[in-house]
């Protein structure tokens, strides 16, 4: 003999069948992702000081005295340990002065938040190494004779060569330049270089400009390769100039002071 079935009201039922629908919604949406949120973050002038010391300091070679900035630039991300949820990240996305970045591209590393910190500050001085040698090539000077010392380890990252090395032929006297590179003009930038002066490209280039724009930047240097991310929230007033290399940078900001016409993204 069959036992009656007890037959559910049919509203009873479709909650009872949503149960794990809406359990797994609740778990998605506060799981950890593998993003992180990165919004603009400070800029330094490496032809100012650093707690009361030069940025620069050249030895062995006469140097002039430089009156524009020369910024580097930098974005502020969440810890690669931080858990960003689904909620946050939604909530981000459309925010034009943040942005939504894969784990892997802010942190290529991986590791402990330790790990990671130690990582970047390892990059940032083979990349001021690089950059005193792409600078000293450039200006034909022999790295045994002129000493370049860069103050600003504790920017973690390789992104500021670029930067450095403009500062340091800005610096340096009797370049055959007849003037400084920035004009009085505040110039801002990123870019990773190597010890041939080759300019190599970055991440978040976008909240970068809209750091440099925050603190008085006028002209923005972008690696070539990095251009249309660079234009997708450009700060008005903020001129773009692609690069590929020292040798194209220096150029470029020649012109500028000249008043000619220089490359465009």
């Amino acid at each position: 003999m069959l036992s009656r079935l007890t037959r559910l009201p049919r509203p009873a039922a479709l909650a009872l069948c949503a149960l794990p629908a809406v359990g797994l919604f609740v778990a998605v949406a506060f799981a950890p992702l593998p993003f992180v949120i990165a919004q603009p973050g400070l800029t330094a002038d490496v032809l100012g000081s650093r707690d009361g010391k030069p940025v620069i300091t050249v030895t062995g070679a006469p140097t002039r005295a430089t009156k524009g900035e020369l910024r580097m630039t930098t974005i502020q991300a969440t810890g690669p340990s931080t858990t960003v949820t689904l909620p946050e990240l939604l909530d981000h996305w459309f925010d034009t002065t943040r942005a939504v970045m894969p784990r892997e591209a802010v942190y290529p590393s991986g590791g402990s938040d330790k790990e990671i910190e130690e990582h970047n500050l390892e990059e940032m001085a083979a990349s001021q190494s690089d950059a005193a040698q792409a600078a000293l090539g450039y200006l034909h000077k022999d790295p045994k004779d002129v000493k370049v010392d860069l103050n600003l380890a504790d920017v973690g990252g390789p992104s500021a060569g670029l930067l450095f090395s403009l500062g340091i032929v800005d610096k340096l006297d009797g370049d055959g330049s007849g003037g400084e590179l920035t004009g009085g003009r505040s110039i801002a930038g990123t870019g990773t270089i190597n010890a041939e002066g080759k300019v190599g490209a970055v991440g978040g280039v976008a909240l970068k400009t809209q750091a440099a724009r925050r603190d008085g930047a006028r002209v923005f240097l972008v690696p070539k390769a990095e251009c249309s991310d660079a234009l997708s929230e450009l700060p008005e007033g903020l001129q773009l100039v692609p690069v590929t290399s020292l040798t194209d940078a220096v150029d470029a900001l020649r012109a500028l002071n000249r008043g000619e016409k220089v490359p465009s993204c």
